[in-house]
């Protein structure tokens, strides 16, 4: 039996961020065939510049269609490429990508989305890793929130396959500005603790989100556990962390539509950590399902007619 054919490469797709790059090689299924990682995000690029890294990253990939999302469409970036308006359909994101050219060929960025009022919000990034979730997971289409833990945690509510508002807990900077920049950074100790002891101090952290104590209010609990003897100092970044994830979802809880959980996408370790203080606070675990950007740059490159659709169907997002 002769073997199955390996589909032929259609599309480079780029995450590319404020501190790293991750590059995808897909073919005509939109399965990925190579995945490349380089730590220069848009602030932090060599001699070269932008171009410099996109050639390194696509080499020896031949040359195809290049779409991209994330910081490289900021004011940052590459090109500062417009939000579109949110509430709105995600599909919208395929009819405006913006053309930047490189030597590599035209680069198609993806825009962010911005949503108005009182209090404005945005997103760059976080729009292609939900479509991307829209595509893997059709039920999600009707009404769900998606959590997305990172440096600026995004908590999307989708309703018939649009997205209709999303908030953004800085949550990871929070964490790090603490962690290295205040008094509480200066906690950390290098005495020796155990898994279970960390995991405690996690749930501790936690659970003083159900306090009802406001966060600015109990953060320095963090030092004061630790001079009254009642937190080891090697477990306080642990501890820190559950503080704010904690109020982050007790916050967030009452964005989500009460009869379905969330789901959360994302890294794997600090997807993890987010369902640990679900399942702490007493709320139904979400369900976790990975990184999704690359699901979501095929997906919109299909709907912009960068590769063929050989369903010619719409798919979940219109």
């Amino acid at each position: 039996m002769q073997p199955e054919p390996v589909p032929s490469p259609v599309l480079i797709g780029l995450d590319w961020g404020t501190s790293s790059l991750r590059a995808w090689l897909f073919d005509s299924t939109g399965q990925t065939q190579e995945e490349k990682i380089l730590p220069h995000g848009i602030l932090n690029l060599p001699e070269g510049g932008f171009n410099a890294v996109l050639e390194k990253i696509c080499t020896p990939w031949p040359d195809l269609p290049l779409i991209a999302c994330g910081m490289i469409g900021s004011a940052n970036g590459l090109r500062n490429v417009a939000y579109l308006p949110c509430p709105g359909s995600i599909a919208g994101l395929a009819d405006k990508l913006e053309i930047h050219p490189t030597p590599r060929g035209p680069l198609h960025i993806v825009p962010g989305l911005m949503q108005r009022g009182a209090m404005p919000d945005v997103m760059r990034g976080e729009e292609t890793q939900i479509a991307g979730v829209l595509a893997q997971h059709p039920g999600t289409t009707s009404h769900t929130t998606i959590v997305l833990p990172g440096t600026h945690s995004k908590w999307a509510i989708v309703k018939e396959g649009a997205l209709t508002e999303f908030r953004t807990f800085m949550t990871g900077e929070l964490y790090a500005v603490l962690s290295k920049h205040s008094i509480l950074g200066r906690l950390s100790s290098t005495e020796p603790t155990t898994p279970d002891n960390r995991a405690a101090a996690f749930r501790q952290g936690v659970l003083s989100a159900k306090t009802g104590i406001p966060l600015s209010a109990r953060l320095f609990s963090d030092r004061a556990l630790v001079l009254a003897g009642n937190l080891a100092a090697s477990c306080a970044p642990d501890y820190l962390s559950g503080l704010l994830i904690g109020d982050e979802i007790q916050a967030g809880i009452h964005l989500q539509p009460r009869e379905t959980p969330p789901v959360i996408a994302g890294e794997d370790t600090l997807c993890e950590h987010y369902r640990t203080a679900f399942r702490i606070l007493g709320y139904p675990e979400p369900e976790l399902i990975g990184n999704t950007a690359a699901a979501g740059l095929f997906l919109i490159a299909r709907k912009a007619g960068l590769v063929p659709d050989p369903r010619s169907e719409k798919g979940p997002l219109v």
